[in-house]
């Protein structure tokens, strides 16, 4: 190996090492380690639990939707996860929504219609700021994969309060979350366990809230894994059995030629 190939394969390793070491070092003082948990739609594959997207929609309806839009999702969307056309209609029947103009060039209010976005707690940004201590609350289609950790980083944060009672101090109006950057979070704690009575009968839990919301926001943010992964196995299945046919046909051939 020539000397200035040595330089350049040990520069890009120092590199690498140095941004590797930057990102721990930035992760370990920004926030707690996310402990790893095991969800159904990992892995090539994994699916997602309707059961537990569902349970995750209720808590979403019935805690996270006071404060937190969901703004890229439709109602008609639900019957992915196992919803009827009237079950949906239901849904949506709760919520108002600006329409128009009518033909008298005015705006109007009407109920939502499966076709249309979940609606917002808010009437716009300002709103939300000004009812929430000047924090705006994020939205939550993409907080899946808009923060690292995914489905992980929701649950640690949802599981990570700490009581009054912690030694960490941060400004009033903030609650402590080891796994929030910072530290410092403008939402006071959203689960306690109580808050939800699943229709299905499952015991609600602050542990079981939090996994199911995790796994209703994976959903939401990507509607599409389970047949994108279904897909995938497809077109893997068919690459494998046309790899051993061609690799049958050059045997074949070569055999013939010899």
């Amino acid at each position: 190996m020539t000397p200035a190939r040595t330089w350049i394969i040990g520069t890009v390793l120092t590199v690498i090492v140095a941004i590797t070491n930057i990102g721990i070092a930035n992760g370990a003082s920004d926030s707690a380690h996310l402990t790893a948990q095991r969800w159904s739609f990992d892995g090539i594959f994994g699916r997602f639990d309707r059961t537990a997207v569902q349970r995750g929609l209720q808590v979403y309806l019935e805690v996270c939707a006071n404060c937190h839009s969901l703004e890229y999702v439709a109602y008609r969307n639900l019957t992915e996860i196992g919803y009827n056309e009237n079950q949906i209609k239901a849904i949506a029947g709760q919520y108002e929504v600006e329409d128009g103009p009518n033909n008298d060039g005015e705006m109007f209010t009407r109920t939502a219609q499966p076709s249309d976005y979940f609606v917002s707690p808010y009437a716009n940004a300002m709103e939300a700021a000004a009812m929430n201590n000047g924090a705006l609350p994020p939205d939550l289609s993409l907080i899946y994969k808009a923060r690292a950790g995914g489905a992980d980083y929701i649950y640690g944060l949802l599981t990570g309060y700490e009581g009054e009672e912690t030694e960490h101090s941060v400004a009033e109006g903030l609650y402590y979350n080891p796994y929030f950057p910072g530290g410092a979070i403008a939402m006071p704690k959203p689960l306690y366990g109580d808050d939800v009575e699943y229709a299905d009968g499952t015991t609600a839990s602050m542990e079981q809230e939090a996994r199911d919301v995790a796994t209703f926001l994976s959903w939401a943010a990507e509607p599409k894994l389970d047949a994108r992964k279904k897909l995938g196995l497809k077109v893997l299945l068919f690459l494998i059995v046309l790899s051993a046919l061609l690799f049958a046909s050059k045997r074949k051939v070569w055999r013939d030629i010899h």
